[in-house]
């Protein structure tokens, strides 16, 4: 017997997904002008921390969109095979 899944993720608004985006880009650029603005090691230790961040930002919410994409792929297939009636089976005859 399969149990359905049960819902772990609540789907992401748009707003979120555009803030979250952008804090990571804002890291990166925020990271990459830093050298800039701020000479020696110090300066070089917090951009290259920034961009690190950033960039793990952009996996992670990438990572986040493709399985929620497949999540909704898999359910929208549930409800269509849901819909449809059972195959009939032929009898041999």
């Amino acid at each position: 017997m399969v149990l359905a899944a049960r819902r772990s993720v609540a789907p992401v608004s748009p707003r979120t997904r555009i803030l979250s985006f952008g804090s990571a880009a804002i890291a990166v650029i925020l990271g990459s002008v830093l050298p800039v603005v701020w000479h020696g090691v110090t300066g070089e230790a917090f951009s290259l921390s920034l961009m690190a961040l950033g960039g793990i930002g952009f996996v992670s919410l990438f990572f986040l969109e493709v399985g929620l994409s497949e999540d909704r792929d898999r359910e929208r297939t549930r409800r269509t095979l849901r819909r449809r009636p059972p195959p009939r089976r032929r009898r041999p005859g």
